[in-house]
């Protein structure tokens, strides 16, 4: 039986930073820094595999898989129900990562805090749809108001309701 080589036989320091794949920039704290999406792809196309996600967000694996059993980070699935991670993904993996060691946040508050930004950018979108909607109400209702200005009679003379004199009977003698 081969024994297996001991934990503390490796010399304490910072871990070495991840391989990065071929045409990829480092990031800004070492790690590979995601890549632009080209145009065959846009952010929230799945086109990484667990491995490459996790050396682009500068994660191990598994704590990939752990933030989509909790629910922080949800990737898209193949067929065969392999993750495949998205730009989008990918930058959230790092926020999620942020939020937890350099703020401190626990993984229920940076789950709190993703819905939090989910239903932010929801609303925005919903603000933009109601805005586009009320300049084409506005649009249509100044339309029919010159149609309506349009259509009067130009032969009524306009009278000055100051010069106008109201009778009132008075008392039969």
């Amino acid at each position: 039986m081969k024994s297996r080589p001991s934990r503390t036989a490796d010399p304490p320091g910072p871990a070495p930073a991840p391989a990065r794949p071929a045409g990829v920039p480092p990031g800004p704290s070492g790690t590979p820094a995601a890549p632009r999406p080209s145009p065959a792809h846009d952010d929230d196309t799945p086109v990484y595999v667990i491995s490459i996600a996790a050396q682009l967000a500068g994660m191990h694996p598994q704590t990939l898989r752990a933030y989509d059993r909790l629910g922080l980070v949800t990737p898209g699935r193949t067929s065969g129900r392999g993750r495949r991670y998205s730009v989008r993904d990918v930058a959230l993996l790092r926020e999620v990562q942020r939020l937890s060691q350099e703020e401190g946040v626990n993984l229920q508050g940076v789950r709190r805090i993703l819905e939090l930004g989910s239903q932010v950018m929801m609303l925005q979108a919903q603000v933009r749809q109601l805005t586009e909607e009320l300049a084409a109400v506005r649009a249509e209702a100044e339309r029919r108001v010159a149609e309506a200005h349009r259509s009067h009679r130009r032969d009524l003379v306009p009278v000055d309701r100051s010069a106008i004199v109201v009778w009132r009977p008075g008392s039969r003698r």
